[in-house]
């Protein structure tokens, strides 16, 4: 006899995103999760990488243009439509925030759930940034 098991599939909701108009959107897709975050940042945010894992395989996506005078590891303005600040919080620490906190801030919470890719707009700057975000 056999038996077929039923496989829990995790949901995965597109959240956002927030900021300005963004002159190229994007939509990372749907990663295993997120390695490592670069982000670029002088006033605003101007570049951030993500580097995401997918089947243990590293897959690196950028948005925006290298241009800051701070590059590090680790608010979206209403006086201009773009990426002022970005502070990422995991279970373990917070990084950041990287930028100028000024204009509208806003906030993803992430209780029981994790990002698994980026949704957003970037030309020169990230204008504009939501997440993927699957329940855990």
């Amino acid at each position: 006899m056999v038996h077929m098991g039923c496989e829990k599939k995790q949901k995965t909701i597109a959240i956002g995103p927030w900021g300005g108009l963004g002159a190229d959107w994007f939509d990372d897709g749907i990663y295993d999760g997120v390695r490592k975050i670069i982000v670029n940042y002088g006033r605003c945010i101007n570049f951030i990488e993500i580097v995401y894992e997918k089947d243990f395989k590293k897959v690196v996506k950028s948005h925006g243009r290298l241009g800051g005078e701070n590059t590090n590891q680790g608010n979206a303005g209403t006086s201009s439509p773009i990426i002022r600040s970005l502070t990422f919080e995991t279970k373990w620490r917070t990084f950041g925030p990287f930028g100028v906190q000024e204009g509208t801030p806003f906030s993803l919470p992430m209780k029981g759930g994790k990002i698994v890719g980026l949704i957003g707009g970037s030309r020169w700057y990230l204008d504009a940034i939501g997440a993927h975000v699957k329940a855990l």
